[in-house]
């Protein structure tokens, strides 16, 4: 997919993303896809949704119930089996990603899944934490940003949530640019996506271990 693979060892390109996950729980990488990529990737995603493949998000084990006044988006599972071919190379890099994590962080990850979010302008996400009470199988969030063009007066800013050793909170801003990684601890790090003034597109996932359900 993106050229950086063909010129740079999995080291230097993951490395940074691996070292701030074991310090600070997060970890942020730009051009995890290139601009070619990240509009290819946009381009289906719209297909899908005019096709009226998307639903609005759920919330909950279960994914039942639609809050609007929690959370705005609109998404769409990605299945490998019946994926685009742009879109398995997307899988594919993310399988590339969870060998490298499992190598250097032993994390025992076994299972990945991902699918399209698209928030329409205004919408959001209250602040929240990925992993159930019932299901430990998260142990990574992942987010890859497909938005062209995105300036920091189009909001939309992903706010991470740090707990400092002595209690007290610390806020860390990340803009949805196109391209960019995300990556976090999904049973420790609470997270909100903010309003934005236009279209905020990405594809959004969890790398899982093979634990049963608690």
């Amino acid at each position: 997919m993106n050229d950086q693979s063909n010129d740079l060892s999995p080291e230097s390109i993951y490395e940074p993303v691996i070292d701030g996950i074991l310090t600070e729980g997060y970890g942020i990488l730009d051009n995890f896809l290139s601009p070619a990529e990240v509009a290819t990737l946009a381009t289906r995603l719209h297909a899908r949704r005019e096709a009226g493949q998307f639903r609005p998000a759920a919330i909950g084990n279960q994914q039942v119930t639609v809050e609007k006044a929690i959370r705005g988006d609109e998404i769409l599972w990605l299945d490998e089996a019946t994926a685009a071919p742009e879109e398995q190379a997307f899988l594919q890099r993310i399988g590339q990603f969870v060998q490298y994590v499992n190598q250097t962080c032993y994390l025992g990850l076994r299972d990945y899944e991902f699918h399209y979010a698209c928030y329409p302008t205004g919408t959001f996400y209250k602040r929240h934490l990925d992993r159930f009470r019932s299901d430990s199988r998260r142990k990574l969030s992942v987010i890859c940003y497909l938005n062209t063009d995105w300036q920091e007066s189009d909001g939309g800013q992903l706010a991470l949530y740090l707990p400092d050793a002595d209690g007290s909170e610390r806020q860390v801003m990340a803009l949805p640019l196109g391209g960019r990684l995300v990556c976090f601890d999904s049973g420790q790090l609470e997270h909100e996506v903010f309003p934005a003034t236009r279209e905020r597109l990405s594809l959004t996932g969890w790398l899982k271990t093979g634990g049963p359900l608690i």
